[in-house]
């Protein structure tokens, strides 16, 4: 994984549908760029912490067992393939290979699991913006500054 910038991680259409879907929330083009950045960097931040958990036992190679699954994020994952909605590995991998490099490989288990733990992540963002104002339509700055706050506490 290199450092750099650019893609976003789901197609606009993708997007929207998933917030209407997850918390009837409306968005737009504009917020994929932020939403993007606050995933991505949620998925580096749980790979650096499940890259720890193979060192720690020994293996050279991420596996899902190593990620930090809480049963939080198992339910929406569950929430998020409920909502019958596939999101591409591609662009998931782009936009991790533009950060800092792990030190392990990442195995095919995880590299499979990405999109949906991208579309949990998705799912829980938007749970949190609807928690954050329960009569949101459309999330503004500070809605999403909260938010990010929120997700970097808690993953």
């Amino acid at each position: 994984m290199r450092e750099g910038g650019g893609s976003v991680l789901m197609a606009v259409s993708e997007f929207e549908r998933l917030f209407r879907l997850a918390a009837s929330i409306d968005v737009d083009k504009s917020d994929l760029k932020r939403l993007s950045e606050l995933l991505t960097q949620k998925l580096h931040d749980l790979l650096v912490v499940a890259e720890k958990n193979a060192k720690f036992n020994g293996r050279d190679v991420i596996h899902r067992a190593d990620l930090p699954i809480t049963k939080g994020l198992e339910q929406t994952l569950r929430d998020f393939e409920d909502l019958d909605v596939a999101l591409r590995l591609e662009p998931v991998l782009e936009r991790l290979s533009k950060l800092p490099p792990l030190d392990l490989e990442v195995g095919e288990d995880v590299r499979e699991m990405l999109p949906k733990l991208a579309g949990a992540l998705v799912v829980a963002t938007a749970k949190v913006l609807r928690e954050i104002d329960p009569e949101l339509k459309n999330p503004q700055t500070e809605h999403w500054a909260r938010a990010s706050r929120i997700l970097a506490l808690l993953l």
